[in-house]
């Protein structure tokens, strides 16, 4: 969902990709000129020509848009070439990210610009393909046996795009169960365990040192959110707002209580402990705070209009103290969102934005992050990210790199065009 209010310098809407197929007049010598700039990524010039021919399968109309179909389709393919390509030819990865990351900055980039953080999950019949295990599935709302991957996104007023990807390898595929599996999969021999927030602290810290995309927010769901490694991280950037969805079991305090160090012996040492002065003050949890505002308190707005016309929520904020191990921890923002219906559904937001932020601008950020869904949305249904058969580490990666800049090829189409669109509203995730 986009809100509707957005009226001062750092509220902004986001368009959507509406190119039609009446609006590019030349698409193919366009996407040659694209590809150019990642020529030296390739070593060979066979390697060149695959990658052309790759994405240049992912625009057509083909139903399916995995390796075989695409060479089927495009001139002079080749099957098995195609998958020599995707799966063990030499990329520059680093390059092509490098070089893609700051095409995106020149179309995109914006000093209030966000990144957003979110996982999609690919589901796969067999067990042999790298990172595959039964696990939860965003896209099928389920446990399902599936890959998962680790997405950030950009998005500012000029558009979106997806700008890294990691991998998630369930822990289990490093027991010695699996090592037959992981050398078949190539996995890289210094690869180690990582958890999903883990996976995003990397990206977020390689776009930080990179230095290339500006952005003033950091966006992401629960499992980020109540990631105390991702947390700290953002929180060492200067000048960074982080706003990111937590439980309704999440604890907290509307006011400070008093804490205190106290002294005690322990096995002949001298320890400190830290106690709550009024053992009493309990914290609550926000689904707990949230039942008991009064009406009064709650802001009606209209965030989007849907096929059976406006969808709309009400909204509150408090500024919070969060509890850990039942101790006094930082002070937040709270923002509160509940349905219309008589027995309403609540949804939570934390911030670390100023003690002067308005209620508008933590409802925007609250449906700012829809900009990655709708990434997931259009690389999948339009450029084939999901019908992928490639089993291998590498494979993985080059594969949804190609979605990546085929996406964002899109945008830089539409804004080189100068072609005007309206605001696009989402309903609520």
């Amino acid at each position: 969902m986009l809100p509707v209010i957005r009226c001062d310098e750092h509220l902004y809407s986001v368009p959507k990709i509406d190119l039609g197929k009446g609006d590019i007049k030349d698409f193919i010598n366009e996407l040659s000129g694209f590809h150019e700039q990642f020529a030296d990524c390739f070593q060979r010039n066979e390697s060149r020509n695959h990658f052309f021919k790759y994405m240049s399968g992912q625009f057509s109309p083909i139903e399916r848009k995995s390796i075989e179909p695409i060479a089927l389709a495009v001139k002079d393919g080749n099957v098995r070439a195609m998958q020599r390509f995707v799966s063990d030819a030499p990329w520059d990865d680093n390059k092509m990210i490098a070089k893609y990351r700051n095409l995106v900055n020149d179309d995109l980039g914006s000093p209030d610009g966000a990144l957003i953080f979110d996982e999609s999950g690919f589901i796969k019949k067999g067990h042999d393909s790298i990172g595959v295990a039964r696990q939860y599935c965003g896209t099928a709302g389920k446990v399902d046996n599936c890959q998962v991957g680790v997405f950030a996104a950009y998005v500012s007023e000029q558009g979106y795009a997806l700008v890294d990807k990691r991998l998630f390898i369930p822990q289990n595929w490093f027991t010695d169960d699996y090592f037959k599996r992981r050398i078949k999969c190539k996995l890289p021999a210094d690869t180690v365990f990582r958890t999903k927030p883990q996976l995003a602290v990397e990206t977020l810290d390689a776009v930080v040192k990179e230095n290339v995309l500006p952005f003033k927010y950091v966006l992401a769901d629960c499992l980020y959110g109540v990631s105390p490694e991702f947390i700290e991280a953002v929180e060492a950037l200067p000048d960074k707002t982080y706003f990111v969805s937590v439980p309704k079991d999440t604890l907290c305090w509307l006011k400070r209580p008093m804490a205190i160090t106290k002294q005690y012996l322990w096995g002949g040492k001298t320890r400190t402990k830290t106690v709550l002065v009024d053992p009493d003050s309990k914290p609550i949890s926000v689904d707990e705070l949230a039942e008991n505002i009064n009406d009064y308190f709650w802001y009606r707005r209209k965030v989007s209009e849907g096929t059976k016309g406006p969808i709309v929520y009400e909204y509150t904020r408090r500024q919070i103290i969060l509890s850990a191990a039942g101790l006094p921890q930082k002070t937040v923002w709270l923002l509160i969102r509940r349905t219309l219906e008589d027995e309403p559904q609540y949804s939570f937001f934390i911030s670390n934005a100023s003690a002067s932020t308005r209620l508008k601008t933590l409802v925007w950020l609250s449906g700012l992050r829809w900009a990655i869904e709708q990434c997931f949305e259009e690389t999948k249904s339009e450029l084939g990210m999901d019908h992928y058969e490639v089993r291998k580490f590498t494979g993985w990666h080059h594969h949804m790199l190609t979605c990546m800049l085929a996406h964002f090829f899109l945008w830089h189409l539409k804004i080189r065009l100068g072609k005007k669109s309206t605001v696009y509203y989402a309903t609520a995730a």
